[in-house]
């Protein structure tokens, strides 16, 4: 999912850069001195590449945090603390690029230039909106977590161990004041983002523990250094217990008392999904097309179904063909790894799918890129149970990480549980998707684009859709020898994308609830109590992005088809990867203008 769950998303950093108290007469104030400051003189001077440039160093000045993530280390130090200064100057950032890009003639733009004006005037309508509209600052205490640029630093082997830590002294410094502005800031949170929170940072000191105390401590610090290292150790960690305190006294509250409502209506959910989708059409028209697809689907497992029913089940199969379905799957997602192997078993896959790509020329894998299974670091649990954290475009060497959450915590029915959703054959679809020749794969071909815009401020339905239009292709080439059983889990993982946006639309826009919520995953997309349990709480904790699967896969997989009736015989489905991914993480239909 993006470094937040892929790559680090705009939408995951928004909050550092706004999470700022109301809005006050200076605000508008340096918002408006900004504008005055853009000279139009000065601006059309600037052909295209130097203005884009200019908007990247910019915002790194701005976030150097988000810097960090990607790659450039402008100032690992700094640990930007969420207050009305903050704000200020994210608006203030807002208003000159927006100036700025007005003084171009998108006419004159070439078809490159034009897609990364169009992501760059996203980008930062997204955060105005996400100051003065969505306001997310203020109800999710979940968006305030150190733990992310700390582990950043510590983790990634990009400059001597004593230079590194030096930057995680001068970070600790501002701990303190940084968790003050979060509590200065929530007002009238969700419950549910309370809890979130209260998790995330209690995995934070999985970061902030005794082996970071021990590498200062053996460093070649001196002792000064290290003393200030000490004490700021200790303030830091003092004022997560302290916000974790606050926030369980919140939750008391808020359980008791009531809280805002999870959902954000229907306004707000077409606003976001305009702005982090991009996919030329709106949300209620997606959901109905998912819905149209959902029918198909099901269609598609009945005959599967009716095909191989015999072959596992000896008794006669149901006229009801979702009942036959939901049997002959039970039967069959008794099949999966022990849970104690579950890691392992991810980690012994990833050569097989690297050996049917390259033997099937499906598309070039660098394997100079390396690709790291681990467990899910503990900060980052409590969302997805598998994510891929890859390195930006400025340290494209680095580790990709594929995160693998363990089943340690959970009891024996919860285990088995989700052992039967990931079972021998999803297992296998859920490595394609995040790994080879999926999350991984496309993350590296986007750090290669030239254009850094894309790369950096790459879609997020992109990113997915690629990674769904992937287990698909490699069925579709041969994986798993065209098993009719991996085509049914196939389509049941598939049936879970488009049932992703039908039940983020019907949570978030109409309201529904837990119980039917429950019953659209396990009735209708055939899904274990377990996993839809976690779905249900996923969709509670975000909105809009449970959509980027399916309006990406779909846009991908109908515009591959459409080139393939236009050429026949010529058709090339290597070159179409590899073009496709050539041109970073771009919106679909903007790659799709580039390729036509």
């Amino acid at each position: 999912m993006k470094k937040a769950l892929i790559s680090l998303s705009v939408a995951a950093v928004l909050t550092g850069l706004v999470g700022c108290q109301d809005p006050v007469t200076s605000s508008n104030a340096s918002a408006e001195a900004a504008q005055n400051s853009v000279s139009s003189q000065q601006a059309t001077q600037l052909s295209f590449a130097d203005f884009s440039q200019s908007f990247i160093d910019d915002l790194w000045l701005l976030a150097p945090t988000w810097a960090m993530y990607n790659g450039k280390h402008i100032n690992d130090g700094y640990l930007d603390v969420p207050n009305q200064a903050s704000r200020d100057k994210t608006l203030a950032f807002v208003v000159k690029q927006k100036g700025l890009l007005n003084t171009f003639n998108q006419d004159t733009l070439s078809a490159n230039e034009l897609i990364d004006y169009k992501l760059l005037e996203n980008l930062v309508n997204k955060f105005e909106w996400e100051v003065n509209t969505f306001k997310s600052w203020q109800w999710d205490p979940s968006s305030y977590n150190v733990a992310g640029g700390f582990a950043q630093i510590i983790n990634e082997d990009f400059a001597p161990l004593d230079e590194r830590l030096i930057s995680v002294i001068a970070r600790l410094e501002s701990v303190p004041a940084y968790y003050q502005a979060a509590k200065d800031n929530i007002n009238n949170p969700t419950l549910a983002h309370t809890q979130l929170a209260i998790q995330q940072n209690r995995g934070a000191f999985s970061v902030l523990n005794d082996d970071l105390a021990n590498k200062v401590a053996q460093s070649g610090l001196n002792a000064e250094q290290k003393a200030m290292f000490t004490s700021r150790f200790n303030s830091a960690k003092q004022a997560i217990n302290t916000y974790i305190d606050w926030l369980t006294v919140l939750e008391t509250d808020l359980q008791a008392n009531g809280s805002r409502d999870f959902r954000i209506g229907e306004d707000l959910y077409e606003q976001k999904f305009a702005l982090d989708i991009q996919a030329g059409m709106t949300a209620k028209q997606l959901y109905d097309k998912a819905v149209e697809d959902k029918n198909r689907v099901q269609a598609e497992m009945a005959k599967i179904t009716t095909d191989i029913w015999a072959k596992h089940i000896d008794t006669a199969k149901p006229a009801d063909d979702k009942l036959a379905i939901r049997q002959l799957i039970d039967v069959l997602s008794s099949k999966h790894v022990k849970r104690e192997d579950f890691v392992d078993d991810v980690r012994k896959q990833i050569p097989e799918l690297v050996k049917f790509v390259n033997d099937k020329q499906l598309i070039t894998l660098d394997p100079k890129k390396p690709l790291v299974v681990r467990e899910t670091p503990e900060y980052m649990r409590g969302f997805a149970g598998a994510s891929i954290s890859a390195p930006g475009p400025y340290e494209k060497g680095s580790n990709t990480y594929y995160n693998v959450t363990p089943l340690d915590d959970m009891t024996d029915e919860s285990a088995e549980s989700y052992l039967r959703e990931y079972n021998h054959w999803i297992l296998q679809v859920l490595n394609i998707h995040e790994a080879i020749p999926g999350h991984y794969t496309q993350l590296v071909y986007s750090n290669q684009s030239p254009s850094l815009v894309k790369s950096l401020f790459g879609n997020g339905a992109m990113v997915e859709g690629w990674a769904v239009y992937t287990e698909r292709m490699m069925l579709e080439e041969g994986y798993g020898n065209f098993e009719p059983e991996m085509w049914l889990m196939y389509y049941k993982w598939n049936l879970r994308v488009i049932a992703n946006t039908i039940l983020d639309y019907s949570i978030q826009v109409k309201g529904m609830g837990e119980q039917d919520a429950i019953a659209l995953m396990e009735n209708e997309a055939f899904q274990q109590r377990a996993e839809a349990e976690g779905k249900w709480r996923r969709a509670t904790l975000s909105q809009v992005q449970l959509t980027s699967y399916y309006s990406g896969y779909r846009e991908i997989y109908d515009f591959r088809e459409e080139l393939k009736a236009e050429k026949g015989a010529d058709f090339d489905l290597k070159q179409f990867h590899e073009q496709f991914l050539s041109y970073g993480s771009a919106p679909v239909k903007y790659i799709r203008q580039l390729m036509k």
